[in-house]
């Protein structure tokens, strides 16, 4: 037995939502192994600590339903092909996490019996129960839906205390950090001025869902090594989102 004492968070279960460009690491497309195993590690950091984690990616480092629509796609097929995207995505996390010893399960919302589990919701909280990473797949299974909303309904479903959205940049910013010097970071604002503002936090029906339950969102960087687990230690830099 070690005699070093495990870190203490506040927090027991949350929802860690990244998009599928957060795979990609610096190449245009696809999935970049390095970068998916770096984000690996920040998950098995913090699990670790004994947090329940969930987890929801995007689909847009491969194929993103909006803009195939854009491109004259019909809307419902593209963001179909936008689901299985995340599937993908989900499996590769899968496998780096379990290349660390971190036990998952991939829980689709499009039943594929042959890849992952259905999405059973009292299934899927009795593996968080028994400390296995969550990781859920094919958005909510309807078009029309972001995985911005998948991951707030699905955070709310399992009880999530927050919402974690790991992004390039270190909070929610007034305008554009990497186009304007003179941008301000929010270290809290509320979900009423995310809307009202428009500012990129997560699509406005997330917004509103999150805002409904009371369900917190913490904007943080994805890039800042240990800063997912930083911040449940209650260090960091990042902003909060809530009422």
């Amino acid at each position: 037995m070690s005699d070093v004492p495990e870190p203490r968070t506040t927090y027991k279960r949350v929802m860690l939502k990244i998009s599928g460009e957060a795979l990609m690491g610096d190449q245009g497309y696809g999935l970049h192994p390095p970068t998916v195993a770096r984000i690996a590690h920040e998950v098995k950091s913090v699990h670790e600590m004994g947090v329940e984690i969930c987890m929801v990616i995007g689909g847009g480092n491969i194929f993103r339903g909006l803009q195939g629509s854009a491109q004259g796609m019909e809307r419902t097929t593209a963001d179909y092909m936008g689901m299985l995207a995340t599937v993908m995505n989900a499996l590769a996390m899968q496998a780096a996490l379990e290349d660390l010893g971190v036990f998952t399960r991939v829980i689709s919302a499009i039943p594929m019996d042959q890849v992952c589990e259905p999405y059973i919701r009292r299934r899927a909280v009795r593996h968080l129960e028994k400390k296995r990473v969550c990781i859920f797949a094919a958005g909510t299974g309807n078009p029309y839906f972001t995985t911005d909303t998948a991951a707030t309904l699905r955070a709310n479903e399992m009880a999530c205390e927050a919402i974690f959205k790991g992004t390039k940049v270190d909070g929610v910013y007034d305008k554009d950090p990497k186009k304007h010097a003179d941008a301000r970071r929010f270290d809290t604002i509320s979900f009423d001025d995310v809307l009202v503002k428009h500012l990129q936090v997560m699509d406005a029906s997330a917004i509103a869902l999150a805002r409904d339950n009371h369900l917190p969102i913490i904007v943080f960087s994805l890039d800042e090594p240990g800063g997912f687990s930083g911040i449940l230690r209650g260090e960091g830099t990042y902003t909060r989102v809530s009422d």
